[in-house]
């Protein structure tokens, strides 16, 4: 394989017009003669600082929140659009009483914590570390910035991984560090536990790392459904490879991980530690969701709609199954990860505003280039919008103050056109791999570790036998990847 040997990092200004054009306010594109190294401002720092930077502002955001609009009725935490589950569910889930999760059932409607049971760890650590004096009121504002305090480490773990699992390319994080929905989502539940685990496993697959990928894998599982979604992915790629080995650590990590942190809460709280996922299998179509659309728009109520999600779903991932085994190169690991994850999102029963989190960093890998990325933001931005206007106007009576339902819906169409009109464009790069920005330097796949330059083992198309050739950078043509059996 003939690829371009250079360490030096990939400059986004000299490859985006977006990025280009946005670096004016700070002095323009870096000349081709700058000396790059050796401050202190190291492209994963700076990364960083601007992604905490982002969670700072998103703090801003919530503060009318913080100082009345939790406390005060639904309808101003909506107006303000600064809702976040945390402080509620600090008394609607005993931690304000000091009830261990999934042991001790809770009054109310929900007889358990419904939450994994790491990010139920995640909940129970914060409420230890919440300060127990004063008012009901000052204890919930506690919890939150001491939730908001963790979750911001999380953002720089998060932060770090993306930066560092493209070698020559880090400046990609600032696409995650600097998205709106990020600044905006952080804060609303506890999702950025899942995705700082993600973010490491697919580090550490970067890396060849692949026992400790699925480690990382099945912890972040334990804390969110959606990341075993990626071992399907690698499934797929490892099958058109033959890295049946690596494959088979992947999975071992993932189910031992897995079982260790499920498996004191299954022996000693059954009940509680099912109530996940008798809940998501119970629960009906919800906010976000295309099912919603659909049943809102034709007045079908779709009983059977958990039926149509899951076919729906095994049916996006048998076509991204398909794609990467026909593509005329094998996919890159990001790209079908971005894939699967946004067919689960799109094919769900619910879509609540801060799943947007799952995608960035994938995003962020998948296709880094502004102009895709800041659409996708823009109908993001819409719909986290929408929904809280939308239970603005539906909590506020006879004022009807806020988005009526019919514009509710245009919010859930612009979240489902923007994840599509993303996902088409990872698929043209994957149909089209000369023109994948991450390709056009004669790279193969710098997140794929063992994947990177493997020859394929299985195809299902002749035209992925065919070398290809990359786009020209900077004045070079390349050729990457090997063909079958080379």
């Amino acid at each position: 394989m003939t690829k371009v040997q250079e360490d030096r990092p990939v400059l986004p200004t000299r490859q985006d017009e977006v990025a280009a054009a946005g670096s004016e306010f700070i002095g323009g594109p870096i000349g081709r003669h700058a000396r790059l190294g050796g401050h202190w401002l190291h492209p994963v720092r700076v990364v960083v600082l601007v992604a905490l930077g982002m969670f700072a502002l998103g703090m801003v955001q919530k503060l009318p929140c913080y100082d009345w609009a939790w406390f005060r009725g639904a309808g101003s935490q909506y107006t303000h659009a600064c809702y976040s589950d945390i402080p509620h569910l600090f008394v609607a889930r005993g931690f304000a009483d000091g009830l261990t999760p999934y042991f001790d059932r809770l009054p109310g409607d929900m007889e358990y914590l419904e939450y994994p049971v790491l990010t139920g760890l995640f909940m129970e650590v914060a409420s230890w570390l919440t300060p127990g004096g004063g008012s009901m009121q000052h204890r919930e504002q506690m919890y939150w910035m001491v939730n908001a305090g963790m979750l911001m480490a999380c953002a720089a773990v998060i932060a770090v991984c993306v930066a560092r699992t493209h070698r020559r390319r880090p400046w990609d994080a600032l696409l995650f560090a600097l998205a709106p929905a990020f600044a905006l989502t952080a804060t609303i539940n506890w999702d950025l536990l899942a995705i700082a685990l993600t973010a490491a496993a697919m580090l550490m697959w970067s890396r060849g790392r692949t026992l400790l990928f699925g480690v990382l894998v099945g912890l972040a599982t334990a804390a969110k459904l959606y990341p075993v979604l990626l071992l399907g992915a690698l499934f797929v790629l490892c099958w058109r490879a033959g890295k049946w080995r690596a494959f088979g650590a992947a999975v071992l990590g993932a189910a031992a991980s897995w079982l260790v942190a499920n498996l004191p809460v299954m022996l000693f709280a059954w009940d509680g530690w099912k109530k996940f996922y008798t809940f998501s299998q119970e629960r009906p179509i919800d906010f976000g969701s295309v099912w919603l659309l659909i049943s809102q728009r034709s007045g079908n109520p779709l009983t059977d709609a958990n039926t149509y999600a899951t076919g729906l779903t095994l049916l996006l991932c048998a076509a991204i199954g398909l794609l990467a085994l026909t593509a005329p190169r094998r996919p890159r690991f990001a790209q079908l990860a971005f894939l699967v994850v946004a067919a689960f999102i799109l094919a769900n029963k619910v879509y609540s505003p801060q799943y947007v989190l799952w995608l960035i960093p994938l995003a962020a890998l998948a296709r880094p280039r502004w102009r895709d990325f800041l659409i996708w933001q823009a109908t993001e931005v819409v719909y986290f919008l929408g929904i809280w206007f939308y239970l603005a106007y539906t909590t506020s009576g006879d004022k009807h103050q806020g988005l009526p339902t019919e514009g509710y819906q245009l919010a859930i169409a612009a979240h489902l056109l923007g994840t599509l009109y993303l996902c088409a464009v990872v698929v043209r790069d994957i149909l089209l791999p000369e023109r994948d920005v991450v390709r056009r330097d004669g790279s193969d796949d710098p997140s794929g570790g063992v994947l990177d330059g493997a020859g394929d083992v299985f195809v299902l198309s002749d035209a992925a036998r065919a070398p290809r050739e990359a786009a020209p950078s900077e004045g070079q043509r390349v050729r990457w990847g090997t063909a079958p059996g080379d």
